[in-house]
């Protein structure tokens, strides 16, 4: 009997990744990303970032090849597909479903003007009640800046498009969205249950540019002919879920329900918990979102911290301070230092303006440095004491939003393989973390599988889900941890 997969797509900034999951034991069978180099980004002007969609396709169809050649899996065996996507990207496409610009992709920031005046001209009260952020350098923000910029093409615009619902339409025909993707571009009002009829007013825009809204679990279309043909899929195979990153990110971390988190410290880091009830953040310092199983009886929303400087700063230690050393050897040296770092914080912002610091940029500092006392091994600890110390900050405006902070979720990756980063963590937000082995595209199939019926919830979807690791908070050191956050914290605030 043929085995049976499904099939996971992640639409990043630079790769398109798939994976094959084994439908009955969970475990992936094969994973591929293309380009194996990074995906060139079309920056025309400073601030800007754009990509080609139609290369997104391409990439997507060299790793499906790549992973049905190792696995030998043909397109019948595949049950349903699932897609994860690089969140806040514009997409356009005119009536015959063709790409009328390159996509305006999420780090790009020409928008943040008109976003900025929409805040102020509608109101705070207003944005952060029905779209619960900022209108910010939003999608819909991006559009209002192709409007008034490129108004000939504007006119041509039938639909407006987030990266996943492309992928989607290439591999169906049919264009449509979802509800938590309305609610990352500020298209969505919480209050009305709708799409944002008050903002694509103020913006000019008609409402049929918003494309029919699926339920995100959910046989949203189905494999084309043509689509078939070009990438040796069966005619009719379900595309059954999608969801941007980070709520993919969650999701892939089996983090549905309130109070649970889920957390990645890669280059930057991010802290996204669940939420059971409709808030906001007054000063806009964390972006909410619908989570991927937000509906308008049950209140999911994905709250979402974002710290710019946190992988890249220890890297930047390593690089100039202890370059002689490997990053296991670099967290050794660190663990032979107090809590604390007997006096020495770093603050890890110097990688430009921070949300969390209401788009403040106070930069990157090493502070307390006694030359007679301190060495490396205090600067290296006090840098991940920092990063830490910037997600508890964040953490704690998520809990002034009603948000308890039980459990942290997270893949075993990055700074979290530290365990200094690890214990500091646990020790000073009072969380138990609980590492995994998973992927966004991974996470992408089993969604997949939940939206076509074959599992019955999230439970049984992530069954399979490998636990590597549990970090219990050190009670016996949790005073020396809220005395070293504390004077962070302190120092934080003369700057």
């Amino acid at each position: 009997m043929a085995n049976r997969y499904l099939l996971g797509f992640d639409v990043g900034s630079s790769s398109v990744k798939a994976s094959l999951v084994d439908a009955e034991s969970g475990q992936c069978a094969a994973s591929a990303f293309f380009p194996e180099k990074e995906a060139p980004i079309m920056a025309v002007k400073a601030g800007w970032a754009e990509q080609d969609p139609n290369s997104w396709w391409e990439y997507a169809k060299l790793s499906l090849q790549k992973i049905m050649a190792d696995t030998g899996a043909k397109g019948d065996d595949i049950v349903a597909i699932g897609i994860s996507y690089q969140m806040h990207g514009l997409v356009c496409v005119d009536k015959n479903q063709q790409v009328l610009r390159p996509s305006i992709i999420w780090c790009d920031s020409r928008a943040v003007p008109y976003g900025e005046k929409a805040f102020s001209e509608l109101g705070a009260d207003q944005c952060l009640g029905h779209l619960l952020n900022s209108p910010g350098n939003f999608t819909a923000s991006k559009l209002a800046w192709v409007k008034e910029n490129e108004p000939e093409l504007f006119e041509k615009i039938d639909k407006i498009m987030l990266p996943g619902d492309y992928l989607a339409m290439r591999l169906s025909g049919v264009v449509n969205t979802t509800v938590s993707g309305l609610s990352e571009g500020m298209l969505w009002d919480f209050k009305e249950n709708r799409p944002a009829k008050f903002l694509l007013d103020y913006y000019g825009f008609p409402e049929s540019v918003i494309a029919d809204i699926v339920p995100t679990f959910s046989v949203q279309s189905t494999v084309s002919r043509a689509a078939a043909e070009e990438l040796g899929l069966k005619e009719g195979t379900p595309i059954s879920y999608r969801g941007g990153d980070q709520p993919n990110n969650a999701l892939s971390l089996n983090v549905f329900n309130p109070g649970e988190i889920a957390s990645t410290a890669g280059t930057s880091g991010v802290v996204y918990g669940v939420l059971g009830d409709v808030n906001y953040d007054p000063k806009s310092r964390v972006n909410t979102f619908a989570h991927v199983n937000h509906q308008a009886d049950q209140t999911r929303l994905g709250v979402l911290l974002c710290i710019n400087g946190t992988g890249i700063l220890n890297a930047w230690v390593h690089r100039n301070i202890t370059p002689d050393i490997s990053y296991a050897e670099m967290n050794d040296l660190a663990a032979t230092v107090p809590i604390g770092s007997e006096g020495v914080t770093v603050i890890p912002f110097g990688n430009g303006a921070e949300r969390v610091l209401e788009n403040k940029e106070v930069g990157c500092s090493i502070n307390g440095l006694n030359f007679n006392k301190h060495n490396k091994a205090h600067i290296v600890r006090a840098a991940q004491e920092g990063i830490v110390f910037s997600f508890c900050y964040g953490m704690e405006i998520m809990q002034q939003m009603g948000m308890e902070l039980n459990k942290i979720h997270a893949g075993k990756a990055n700074m979290f393989l530290s365990p200094l980063f690890r214990d500091t963590l646990a020790g000073v937000s009072g969380a138990t973390i609980e590492l995994y082995e998973t992927d966004g595209s991974v996470g992408a199939a089993k969604g997949a599988g939940m939206g076509c019926g074959l599992y019955k919830d999230n439970n049984e979807a992530f069954a399979t889900l490998k636990k590597l690791a549990v970090i219990e908070p050190d009670e016996k050191n949790r005073e020396a941890y809220r005395c070293a956050y504390a004077a962070w914290k302190e120092q934080l605030g003369k700057l």
